[in-house]
């Protein structure tokens, strides 16, 4: 997907919200839009938002010094996600099909993006979610993709997300492989965010080596590049990695809250739409 010109009033706002959250002054604050505006006066015509807003994001940690501004409310979220574990649980344990149950759960925990500027409640977006009707749905080439493979790629997306992401890891019988980001952006999953969740207890842990939104293939490490070419299934979760990796390769299966109105012209589905969607 590409940058859009919706884009940029998009990017601005959350230039401004990070480095709020950094502490900077109106000062700083003013100088940090400039530079963003300069660099989106420059965008290409083909850069994706994940591309645009890595570079967004890094002026406001470059300028202020600080390293992770969301970290507060990562650390906030992840809490808040854990108190629900156990209902989580009891959810899948309780369905008739697990697999289903514990996509949705996935999804529902999509909510927790601060990219869009949304408002929300984890209880109530579970409750809709769970009972919403998707607006893509391949739910069933996902169990097939699932019985075909020894293991499985899991493209994260933000911190307390994890925590529903854990759900869905401990319904698969498959091995997961659990890729967070090389460093902070946003409130993306970092290792650390990923360890606060217990997510090493139920997947091996690994970096992108990026610190991009999404996953930005040519910015992840040479490491993570060849596990991604290897991997046979991947679920990417979250609207960075569908804007980042696009449509086309039929290993990727992505799960995600339309929460942007963009995204949804991109896919075919209006903003509030649940997606389980082979790419």
């Amino acid at each position: 997907m590409k940058t859009y010109l919706e884009c940029f009033p998009c990017m601005l706002r959350q230039a401004l919200e990070a480095a709020c959250m950094a502490d900077a002054d109106v000062r700083q604050q003013r100088t940090i839009l400039n530079r963003v505006m300069g660099l989106l006066a420059e965008v290409s015509v083909d850069s994706t938002p994940a591309e645009t807003g890595y570079h967004v994001h890094r002026i406001v940690r470059e300028m202020t010094g600080v390293r992770d501004p969301y970290r507060l409310v990562k650390e906030e979220a992840t809490r808040s996600a854990l108190q629900l574990l156990p209902r989580l649980r009891e959810i899948v344990d309780q369905a008739n099909d697990p697999l289903e149950q514990a996509a949705r759960i996935a999804i529902a925990g999509n909510i927790i993006d601060l990219a869009p500027g949304i408002q929300f409640t984890l209880e109530a977006t579970l409750e809709r979610v769970l009972h919403q009707p998707f607006a893509v749905n391949d739910l069933e080439t996902l169990r097939q993709a699932l019985s075909q493979t020894e293991s499985i790629l899991y493209l994260a997306d933000n911190a307390g997300e994890t925590v529903f992401d854990r759900v869905l890891i401990e319904t698969l019988e498959q091995p997961v492989i659990y890729a967070v980001k090389g460093g902070p952006t946003l409130n993306d999953a970092t290792r650390e965010d990923a360890i606060a969740a217990g997510l090493e207890e139920v997947a091996e842990v690994v970096s992108t080596g990026s610190d991009a939104p999404g996953t930005v293939l040519e910015f992840c490490s040479l490491a993570f590049r060849q596990l991604y070419d290897e991997a046979e299934v991947i679920i990417a979760k979250g609207q960075a990695n569908h804007e980042a990796l696009g449509e086309g390769d039929r290993r990727l299966f992505f799960l995600l809250q339309v929460k942007c109105p963009v995204l949804g012209r991109e896919i075919g589905v209006k903003p509030g739409s649940i997606v389980l969607q082979q790419s």
